[in-house]
């Protein structure tokens, strides 16, 4: 029995173009690239080239408003945006605001600097998981160093105000470092770092076909951080350690890649989404789709089933060859609630499955999934 793999969002199969740039600069191109010497340039110029890809991709393919630093990935990311701000501001002030649907990263760096005596307001989102701007605002107060904000949810792929919350924050609270958790929006969203206008973006390579265990931020332009650890002072000591050459090279490739195709993979991905919301229709249960009547990102979509649990659902999908996620696979097996669902208002009788598209997923698949969904909602019904 063949899979059908629709979980993109926990992670991507590695584009074949992206494990080829991989293996090559593993072998050609081995160097440090914090060496002198020929290799070590040969190595940093992969680098580069790897940076105008990603700059490009976010608008600011001249470097005039910020920068890029690697990371490990998505998280090390969120945690150098925010609890980095927060330690490089703390002098001004120790409160910081999230949003009640953020990704365990951000969440749980916010947690961190509570620990240690910062103040955390965590703003509500509406029944289509969207943020307020105006309760936003009203959160921040005179102390108020970090806000954060991500663009699309990874579970139920909302898109959030972020442009306008940055402005509106900035207005209240001048020198609020507003930071971004991107990782869901590259390669699936436009992006342009100008119309955001926040302080940090953050991004992994594996949600858009690139290797895993690399990342970037994006960092604007007199925006300051407190680097989590010290070493040997790369990346002006914002994150100190030796280049993952090979990881940040597959990473341009697949940003060139998913930059290149996006209109077409939108195209698809929309259509994909309305085979299954049809068949949701179908399956004689009551249902929602998660984020209805928000705007939303096309690769995911989340459907609730009322007197489904989520977990058998998965299991008989599963037995039938089709891989779905009950929501982030940064925390679906801890067996808790999803603070995302939760701040939906969805009560325990909801079961929630989300399934996410990639470069791979075809119509076949997709029609496939569909009947399959159907016929395992009627086995656990009865």
């Amino acid at each position: 029995m063949s899979q059908i793999y629709l979980d993109n969002a926990a992670t991507t199969q590695v584009a074949e173009e992206v494990a080829a740039v991989v293996a090559d600069c593993m072998v050609s191109d081995f160097g440090n690239a914090s060496s002198a010497h020929s290799a070590g340039i040969a190595a940093e110029k992969r680098i580069k080239a790897a940076r105008a890809a990603l700059l490009a991709a976010i608008g600011d393919a001249e470097a005039s408003r910020g920068d890029v630093c690697w990371t490990s990935g998505g998280t090390e990311s969120d945690a150098l945006a925010v609890i980095g701000a927060a330690r490089a501001h703390a002098g001004r002030g120790k409160h910081v605001v999230v949003s009640a649907i953020e990704h365990p990263a951000v969440r749980k760096s916010a947690k961190q600097l509570e620990a240690d005596g910062w103040r955390v307001t965590i703003v509500p989102v509406t029944e289509h998981g969207v943020v307020d701007v105006d309760q936003v605002v009203a959160a921040i107060d005179a102390d108020t160093t970090v806000a954060a904000l991500m663009l699309v949810n990874n579970e139920i792929g909302t898109i959030q105000p972020v442009a306008e919350v940055a402005a509106a924050a900035r207005a209240k609270q001048q020198r609020i470092h507003v930071h971004c958790d991107a990782v869901q929006a590259l390669g699936k969203v436009a992006i342009d770092v100008a119309n955001l206008g926040v302080d940090s973006l953050a991004f992994a390579a594996h949600k858009l076909h690139g290797p895993k265990v690399v990342g970037a931020l994006w960092l604007r332009k007199g925006a300051r951080l407190a680097p989590l650890w010290s070493g040997g002072g790369q990346q002006a000591g914002l994150r100190s350690g030796t280049f993952n050459v090979p990881g940040i090279a597959g990473f341009g490739e697949a940003v060139r890649m998913a930059v290149r195709d996006l209109d077409a993979h939108h195209e698809r991905w929309r259509a994909f989404a309305e085979v299954l919301t049809s068949a949701a229709a179908e399956c004689g249960v009551p249902w929602r789709q998660n984020g209805a009547g928000a705007p939303r990102a096309p690769h995911v979509v989340s459907l609730a089933f009322s007197g489904i649990p989520a977990e058998p659902l998965l299991h008989v999908l599963e037995s039938r060859g089709v891989l779905v996620s009950a929501g982030s696979a940064c925390s679906e097996r801890s067996r808790k609630p999803s603070p995302v669902l939760s701040a939906l208002g969805l009560g325990p009788d909801w079961g929630t499955i989300r399934l996410s598209f990639g470069r791979y997923t075809t119509a076949e698949q997709v029609r496939s999934a569909a009947g399959l969904i159907k016929e395992a909602i009627a086995d656990l019904k009865g």
